[in-house]
């Protein structure tokens, strides 16, 4: 509820702050005395377009600001977490216009986007002007209105949240069959690719092993050659090494007996042979393994050069990391594979999905079917009440694919005189008769939906007597449950009052300014006998002012 508004610096209001208490709120006063302005100071802080001709002192900010008691409901947490401000049940509002002309917009002291604003305060008042048909004409609101009054509220979340699975889903297969269509484009590709390394067959440190052999290979002649020379040298030849080796031990050997140190030497020399025979034995084996073999080697550079041109193809350092390209060219043709698999699946839960949705939409469809002529009887009825002896109310039900609620077009039609032609709203109706079937709708709606304040400004336009005192009674049920605020120049409407403020002008200092106070009970006597009988009203006017607030 809508508990304080502060307004310092607005059009002729110098400086006032109002007290606002729950149940109906009455406004009433001269005309002239201020009561659009501050309406538009309220428009101000719940989102409007700031003007800075309405400043009352050029050399000074103008200042509005809401206060606000909330509940928690879902809406207003979800609003408070999504833009990371703390949770408080109390919310403030406050519009500033500076004297440059830009304004600045607040929640609980926080600098926020008039977006923001907006947002939060559609949450927290519903303000109904003369001529407002947006949330007339809005279907959302047409089809709240008549899912509320069929009880279909928990059944229409229980749908809207199949149909939030189901447009997951259908997101889902988009995203694969998008992935599929890029893949499909560039699979064939992906394949000969895939051939290429397939028939390469390239293993790990394979590079390394081929550098190496076609290094064996490219010298076999001249490593033969020297080989071949080395063992010679050892063990064959006019002088082989090892034959000398030997006779040196030998010739040492007999004269170790006549010098110690010989002995060590002898051992040494021996060590010497034994080592260089065993070099020449594998200087003889390693000479009848190296040989030329030129289709070897044509095969490994051949497969060498292979490498190397993918290793350019693909942009790589070495042929080796073929081997990771190779194994990305298999998981991804075995995704495309996958993303057919998943597709399929998504699909049939997709089919099941949307059956299941539009089984809980054909039977919202039926209970609104159902409650169509209990409404149109209903409103038709409240209409008439309140003055519209002659409006007719229609709802018209069209069937649409499955959507965000159903599969239902809901539109609200009027008939202001029995004519037979029924039309969109803001085609035939007045905005006096717009404001007294907004009235009508959310009353017949005010035990089944948790709405926010409600706000009218001159509901009773063009109407009196009977159909005043009809829309004060609505008012007044309308507001057992919620906060409601009513500009009014009606007493009929007026006696209804749980709250009665009186707006009115006052000059000092030469200067005209606005003012408002609570009423008391006297003083609602009094104001509500001059609405009767003029400014100075007779006793039985005064009378009969006690008896309407009585009654």
């Amino acid at each position: 509820m809508l508990t304080r508004l502060y307004i310092k610096n607005f059009a002729i209001i110098q400086e006032l702050e109002i007290q606002f208490q729950r149940g109906l709120v009455i406004i009433t006063g001269e005309t002239g005395a201020g009561k659009s302005i501050l309406m538009g100071a309220l428009g101000l802080a719940l989102g409007e377009r700031a003007d800075a001709s309405m400043m009352k002192d050029k050399q000074t900010k103008s200042v509005v600001e809401a206060e606000f008691k909330v509940k928690q409901q879902k809406e207003l947490r979800e609003f408070f977490t999504e833009h990371d401000m703390d949770w408080d049940e109390t919310v403030v509002v406050r519009r500033e216009i500076l004297s440059t002309g830009k304004s600045r917009a607040f929640i609980n002291d926080t600098p926020s986007a008039l977006a923001q604003v907006q947002q939060l305060t559609s949450l927290l008042v519903d303000l109904h002007q003369q001529f407002d048909t947006l949330e007339l004409n809005n279907k959302h609101f047409q089809r709240l209105i008549l899912d509320a009054r069929a009880g279909c509220l928990d059944e229409l979340s229980r749908y809207q949240e199949k149909y939030h699975q189901l447009k997951q889903i259908e997101s889902a297969i988009f995203s694969i069959q998008e992935n599929i269509r890029k893949a499909e484009e560039e699979r064939s590709y992906k394949e000969f690719l895939l051939n290429e390394l397939d028939e390469l067959n390239w293993k790990e440190n394979e590079e390394k092993s081929i550098t190496d052999e076609l290094n064996l290979l490219t010298h076999a002649e001249q490593i033969k050659q020297s080989v071949g020379a080395a063992s010679y040298l050892l063990e064959e030849g006019e002088k082989p090494m090892v034959a000398e080796i030997k006779s040196l031990i030998s010739k040492l050997q007999s004269l170790t007996k006549y010098h110690a140190s010989l002995e060590e030497i002898v051992s040494r020399l021996t060590s010497v042979h034994v080592e260089m025979k065993d070099i020449a034995n594998e200087l003889s084996i390693l000479s009848d393994k190296v040989t030329t073999d030129e289709k070897r080697l044509e095969e490994l550079n051949a497969r060498m050069s292979t490498a190397q041109r993918l290793v350019k193809k693909h942009g790589l350092l070495s042929a080796d990391d073929l081997i990771q390209v190779h194994q990305s060219l298999q998981q991804s043709l075995a995704d495309f594979q996958e993303n057919q698999s998943n597709l399929e699946q998504l699909q049939k839960e997709y089919a099941a999905s949307r059956k299941e949705a539009m089984n809980i939409a054909k039977q919202l469809q039926q209970k609104r079917s159902k409650q169509i002529p209990l409404l149109e009887k209903a409103t038709t009825e409240l209409l008439s009440r309140v003055g519209m002896l002659n409006a007719m109310f229609k709802v018209g039900i069209s069937e649409t694919d499955l959507s965000q609620h159903g599969i239902d077009q809901i539109d609200f039609l009027f008939d202001a005189n029995k004519s037979g032609k029924f039309e969109a709203l803001h085609k035939v109706a007045s905005g006096g008769e717009l404001s007294r079937l907004m009235l009508t709708l959310k009353s017949l709606v005010a035990k089944s939906l948790d709405m926010p304040t409600l706000i009218f400004d001159e509901i009773d336009s063009g109407i009196s007597g009977e159909a005043a005192k009809q829309v004060g009674i609505l008012l007044d049920e309308l507001s057992e449950n919620h906060q409601l605020i009513s500009i009014t120049h009606q007493p009929q409407i007026a006696a209804k009052a749980d709250q009665h403020l009186f707006v009115y002008k006052s000059e000092k200092n030469n200067l005209i300014t606005t003012g408002i106070k609570v009423l008391n009970a006297d003083e609602r006597v009094q104001a509500i006998a001059q609405m009767l009988s003029g400014e100075n009203p007779s006793q039985h006017a005064i009378a009969n002012a006690r008896e309407m607030i009585k009654s």
